[in-house]
């Protein structure tokens, strides 16, 4: 039997030099699983069915393109968890790239979170839960980005004070959102019509081909992202380095059991026609199941997932420049390293990441920054899956540690989903993708400047 060591010493018997967060050890199992579920799923699991099925051409085709992402998506996350199990520090990719492939690979992926892409999903949520909580309460678009904002601060508030207080909302917007997923998955897979499936046979039938379940597949992929989110915990995980892997096993897991039933259940409640039809599938699915008042009981789904996935990037996203203030290697890094004295949370980076959120809802780049910086994550998401053989080479096996299953076959299938991504995306949006690579490079004269000031 391995001998128990405290958490601090867990990282240079890894291998890796200790990490020197002073942030408390607060976030429990149960609190990062629903960072995992919650960030996960969010309004692409009730928007997402009809994208997918109209790629695919066909109900099981559909159903296997869901299963196809989840497969792609846990052989991603199996083989980062095993790197986290090692590096098990704060700032999640961020800190794994810069031990795997060097500082300035962990920068540029710092750079691009702590500046750009984490605030911009941030205030896209927060805009989103207002566009949504106008369905009970019809608001001018000044009224919504007030609603916004409002929100933000309050969850912004809620972590400044305590994670403990960030996790437990987190449980509840998790639990929450289930709610009216379970009661579609429910209903549907008791109901004894199946009009989604009329005039379907086979697992080809009216399928559109090899491109189309490509595409269907992506389209799968997308709504699976946010797992890595609860890396970025992992400085204020009591044992980050078996709690980290076993909650993204059975997270990732238990949303790729929730996607397929939850698409099951609306074929079982809506025509073909219809769910491709449809920009909110899952509401029609609810309001045919569920009768008149199913339209309002999965927008306050909606609403809360989006809640819940609001927290969680909020709660996860501050980890990354309160982790680079601590190198040195950030702008302002006295700022963006402090811990609350009295609360032991990184509060300076969460109002940092609150204050640019704000001024990206007032200034309507949100969706448009987060277009331009899909490609460029990506290259980041796959360098970290392929980082397990980089780790495999630098380190020998330490046993009780957690090792990937089914090595090399499970990280090769992940890398095999993200260059697929990649691909896709340059293809379909080439100068979106070089414009991202471009507000990335900027960060290169950042990150040589702040090298020579900390030397």
């Amino acid at each position: 039997m391995s001998k128990k060591v405290p958490p601090a010493a867990e990282a240079p018997d890894s291998g890796f030099p200790a990490s020197s967060s002073s942030l408390k050890k607060s976030v429990t199992f149960l609190e990062a699983m629903a960072i995992v579920v919650g960030m996960i799923i969010g309004s692409g699991l009730f928007l997402k069915p009809g994208i997918v099925l109209a790629s695919a051409g066909s109900p099981w085709m559909s159903l296997l393109a869901w299963i196809a992402g989840g497969i792609i998506t846990l052989a991603s996350a199996l083989s980062v968890a095993e790197i986290a199990a090692a590096i098990p520090k704060a700032g999640g990719l961020y800190a794994y790239l810069e031990e795997l492939y060097g500082e300035t690979a962990g920068f540029l992926l710092g750079w691009v979170q702590a500046v750009i892409s984490y605030h911009a999903s941030v205030a896209a949520l927060a805009i989103a839960f207002a566009s949504y909580s106008g369905y009970f309460l019809p608001m001018n678009d000044l009224q919504q980005k007030g609603l916004a904002i409002g929100i933000l601060l309050f969850i912004l508030g809620m972590n400044v004070v305590s994670t403990t207080y960030g996790g437990v909302i987190q449980l509840l917007a998790t639990a929450g959102k289930l709610v009216p997923v379970v009661g579609i998955i429910a209903f549907g897979l008791l109901s004894g019509s199946q009009p989604g499936f009329a005039g379907v046979s086979g697992l080809t039938a009216g399928a559109a081909g090899a491109a189309g379940f490509g595409a269907a597949i992506l389209g799968t992929l997308w709504a699976y992202d946010g797992w890595i989110g609860v890396t970025n915990m992992a400085g204020e995980m009591k044992n980050p380095a078996k709690t980290l892997p076993k909650v993204i096993l059975i997270g990732v897991s238990f949303v790729i059991v929730v996607y397929v039933l939850f698409n099951l259940a609306i074929f079982r409640a809506l025509p073909f026609e219809q769910i491709v039809s449809s920009p909110t599938p899952g509401a029609d699915a609810a309001e045919a199941l569920l009768g008149s008042g199913g339209g309002a009981f999965i927008t306050a789904g909606i609403i809360v997932s989006v809640l819940g996935a609001l927290n969680g990037y909020l709660m996860t996203a501050a980890r990354v420049p309160q982790a680079m203030g601590e190198r040195g290697i950030a702008p302002f890094s006295p700022f963006l390293r402090r811990i609350h004295p009295r609360f032991g949370t990184p509060a300076n980076a969460l109002i940092f990441q609150a204050a640019l959120a704000i001024f990206y809802i007032f200034s309507g780049t949100f969706n448009t920054l987060t277009d331009l910086l899909v490609f460029v994550l990506w290259i980041f998401f796959t360098a970290g899956v392929f980082g397990v053989f980089l780790l495999r080479r630098r380190i020998p096996a330490q046993p009780g540690r957690y090792r990937v299953p089914l090595y090399p076959l499970t990280p090769m299938i992940g890398i095999a989903g993200g260059l697929y991504i990649l691909g896709s995306t340059l293809l379909e949006s080439p100068g979106r993708s070089l414009i991202g690579i471009g507000i990335t490079l900027i960060g290169l004269p950042v990150f040589y400047y702040m090298k020579r000031k900390r030397a």
